[in-house]
């Protein structure tokens, strides 16, 4: 059985960072593609970064480009979320996805998904 375990949220002031991390089972992790989304109150669901199993092919949302960057240890089964410069718009729930098919996890279609962490900034 998938899972995924979001972690590393908190509370933090405009201005500083945060590392989420997204550890897993159930899956042959290097093989599969990773992304991170959030949704913020009464707001859609948004596409915040993925990341190929082999690392090579990474996407970003236009929000967070040169703020946040996604890594993956395949070794742990882990990914990560470094956000930096975070302003009281990224206040959200952080959910990470995986799916076979990096495509699939960008365009928000992925098979599995963790329960969130919640991120609040305060300006």
């Amino acid at each position: 059985q998938v899972r995924l375990v979001e972690s590393g949220g908190g509370l933090v002031q405009a201005g500083e960072s945060l590392k989420l991390s997204c550890a897993t089972t159930g899956l042959a992790f290097s093989a599969y593609g990773m992304g991170w989304f959030r949704r913020a109150p009464g707001e859609n669901r948004e596409f915040v970064a993925a990341m190929s199993g082999d690392g090579e092919r990474i996407f970003y949302g236009d929000s967070v480009k040169g703020r946040f960057t996604i890594s993956r240890d395949n070794a742990k089964r882990t990914a990560y979320l470094q956000m930096d410069s975070l302003q009281s718009e990224d206040t959200a729930v952080y959910y990470c996805a995986t799916d076979s098919l990096t495509t699939r996890v960008r365009d928000g279609y992925a098979n599995h998904w963790g329960q969130g962490t919640q991120v609040t900034v305060s300006s």
